[in-house]
C-alpha cells in the first residue's frame, strides 16, 4: 500500500512494474502477493480489484 500526493490513485507504469516484479520476485520463495493498494484524495486503487493481480 501506498498514496499517490497527487490525489489520483490511478496506477502508475512504474507501479505496475514494482508490483509485477515483487509479484515474481516473492513466488518462487512461496510467498503470496494478495494486493497493492494505492490511496489518494480521489479514492483508492485496488491492483486485485482492477484484475492487474490474480487471486
Amino acid at each position: 500500500m501506498h498514496n499517490h500526493p497527487s490525489g489520483d490513485p490511478t496506477p502508475s507504469g512504474a507501479d505496475m512494474r514494482m508490483t509485477r516484479e515483487l509479484v515474481d520476485i516473492a513466488k518462487p520463495l512461496g510467498i503470496a502477493i494478495h494486493d497493492h493498494i494505492i490511496v489518494g484524495r480521489d479514492g483508492h486503487a485496488s491492483f486485485r480489484s482492477l484484475g492487474l493481480i490474480e487471486g
